[in-house]
């Protein structure tokens, strides 16, 4: 892998992996606190929006609205929001990135996770699929780090797997089709790999200080696994 990742900044610097076992257990513990920083602040938002009448709101406005024009949003939102944290020359850029992210997965998931909240048959649902999920995440972050296995082939299968992703929702969306429950799996499958490929990406390419971008891949990558365990969850 390239010692600067695409987005980092242009000042040259070795990769984190190069640095002493001190650099790297600092630089990956300030990671994964700003991971967990990042999903607390991502269940405060809930809380609030659910308070302020958000996830009704956008419960109601995903059974009203083509979910293309909502799916869109969000990932002009996501765009920016990557785009100006992993091209930000100030750690307040940076942030802004980050919380912009945060904010943005927020408000997509209150329609779903209220939906699952105030349903009868879904009680316990939201607690099992982030079970799940960081369970999950925490397995494959540890095979990613501890085995010597090169995971950057991956790089190319989640191109053109999310590529082929984006494909197959625009279709379903537009011609009404839906797109069942195997694709539930098959992104569950997805964003196992792409869990895989950041974990390690982030430890051999990044540099040390460059852990809120960091953070912000790994945190699209445990969103995007939590999302499609709650959709197979709550079909259940």
């Amino acid at each position: 892998m390239s010692a600067q990742p695409h987005g980092m900044p242009s000042t040259p610097t070795l990769p984190v992996e190069q640095h002493s076992r001190e650099v790297r257990g600092r630089f990956m513990t300030r990671v994964y606190g700003l991971v967990i920083g990042g999903i607390a602040a991502f269940i405060g938002m809930q809380y609030l929006m659910f308070d302020l009448g958000i996830g009704a709101a956008m419960a109601d406005l995903i059974f009203r609205t083509n979910w293309l024009i909502i799916l869109g949003g969000f990932m002009l939102v996501s765009w920016m929001a990557n785009n100006l944290g992993f091209k930000a020359q100030t750690r307040a850029g940076q942030w802004g990135g980050y919380l912009l992210l945060i904010g943005a997965n927020a408000l997509l998931f209150t329609g779903p996770l209220w939906i699952a909240h105030v349903h009868p048959d879904l009680e316990g649902v939201i607690f099992q699929a982030a079970m799940l999920s960081i369970l999950a995440f925490a397995g494959l972050s540890f095979i990613a780090l501890t085995t010597g296995k090169d995971f950057s082939f991956l790089r190319g299968i989640l191109m053109w797997g999310g590529v082929l992703a984006l494909a197959l929702i625009v279709g379903g969306v537009l011609f009404g089709t839906g797109l069942g429950l195997w694709f539930s799996w098959a992104m569950v499958g997805f964003a196992g790999a792409a869990i895989l490929y950041s974990t390690q990406q982030v430890y051999r390419s990044y540099p040390p200080e460059a852990e809120i971008p960091a953070a912000m891949n790994l945190f699209s990558s445990i969103a995007l696994l939590f999302w499609y365990v709650l959709q197979i969850l709550m079909r259940r």
